[in-house]
């Protein structure tokens, strides 16, 4: 009985042993052949880099002023009588917007008119009298007093009426009436937006740091990616008196030519401030770059040789600091030189060491100012 079960227990160990045996010899052939199977190389282009000038700038964001602009509006009470602009329009210094009614003014005007008239009769008859030693010194003076107060009421009333008659203050460009004909305006009502457009100015922040760069007299550019006409350079102007003390920044204001009267104030635009060029710069192309939290990095071709003794060529994997981009170019600060050749597509299926295929048929894009093909 107990031969028997220990001749079963044998053969059972034996045929588990074999069965393990077995699969031993099947993964390791497994394992063989992974080892001999290789990936196809991956398909990438690249950029062979080349040291260049580098114009470097400050780049904010901005917002444009009228060099005057003002809310018109009357300090007196009154009825408009007559709208003398439409919206919209350019108007010159002095032209008539809106006349308020006057008649009590003129009618005032008239009375002091004809007053300084007689006083002005008055007082050449007592200079003729005095002259003659007909009349005290006295009674000239008083009469010529007499006409100078009426001149001076002459006066008092007609500026009264030049205030009911509202006027361009400067040459400039309105914005939409916003009064009617027959309308009642309390004093302070306003009647149009008025702005100066050429030149216009852009007012924008910028860090202590670089308060240098935008001292007055350098030159500035203003750029717009969705509207590429109003781009235009201008000169620095002026400078706030004193840094704000929460952001530590200053205030820079700039000015620009607009004789199409394309930039309106208000609008935002993105401001470069050149600085001066470097040389021996090393740019790469912004799909060249994998952006990780760890680090950023690009991916080198190396020469190399395969198991079989074959030329190929493999990545490898390279840690850079980045500087500024200018369109689709990216500086690089450090971890590459000139004449490194980068992959610029298909980083993204890349690993060190990996084998690659260089197609160079058809590249990414590579510009410093670059446009869509339909603008």
């Amino acid at each position: 009985m107990w031969k028997r079960m220990l001749l079963m227990l044998f053969c059972v160990a034996l045929a588990v042993a074999g069965i393990g045996y077995a699969k031993f010899k099947q993964i390791q052939a497994a394992i063989a052949m992974g080892k001999s199977f290789a990936p196809p190389p991956a398909a990438v282009t690249t950029h062979v880099l080349q040291s260049q000038n580098w114009e470097p700038s400050i780049k904010v964001i901005g917002t444009l002023k009228a060099v005057q602009g003002v809310n018109v509006s009357t300090d007196l009470a009154g009825i408009v009588s007559e709208i003398a602009f439409e919206s919209g329009k350019t108007v010159r210094a002095g032209e008539l917007l809106v006349q308020l009614n006057a008649e009590q003014e003129k009618a005032q005007l008239a009375a002091a008119e004809a007053r300084r008239d007689l006083a002005k009769l008055d007082a050449k008859r007592k200079r003729e009298l005095q002259s003659q030693n007909a009349a005290p010194v006295s009674e000239r003076d008083a009469a010529e007093a007499e006409l100078r107060r009426a001149e001076a009421a002459c006066a008092e009333v007609g500026a009264l009426l030049a205030r009911k008659r509202i006027t361009a203050p400067f040459d400039g460009v309105l914005g939409i009436r916003l009064v009617s004909l027959g309308q009642f305006l309390n004093p302070g009502a306003a009647i149009a937006t008025m702005h100066s457009l050429d030149p216009i100015q852009v007012q924008f922040s910028l860090p202590q740091q670089q308060l240098a760069a935008a001292t007055p007299g350098k030159d500035l550019r203003i750029l717009s990616e969705d509207r590429p006409e109003i781009a235009r350079a201008g000169t620095v102007t002026a400078l706030d008196s004193q840094v704000n003390e929460t952001s530590r920044a200053i205030t820079v204001e700039g000015t620009l030519p607009n004789a199409d009267k394309i930039l309106r104030p208000g609008m935002f635009v993105n401001v470069e401030i050149p600085l001066p060029k470097e040389e021996g710069a090393i740019v790469v192309p912004a799909s060249a770059i994998s952006y990780a939290p760890y680090g950023d990095s690009v991916y080198v071709v190396k020469e190399g040789t395969s198991a079989e003794g074959k030329a190929t060529k493999t990545v490898s994997q390279q840690f850079v600091k980045l500087g500024q981009n200018r369109g689709d170019q990216i500086r690089i600060l450090s971890g590459l030189k000139a004449g490194d050749e980068v992959v610029t597509s298909g980083v993204f299926k890349l690993r060190p060491g990996g084998e690659v295929q260089i197609n160079n048929s058809v590249q990414p894009s590579n510009q410093a100012a670059p446009r869509p093909p339909n603008s």
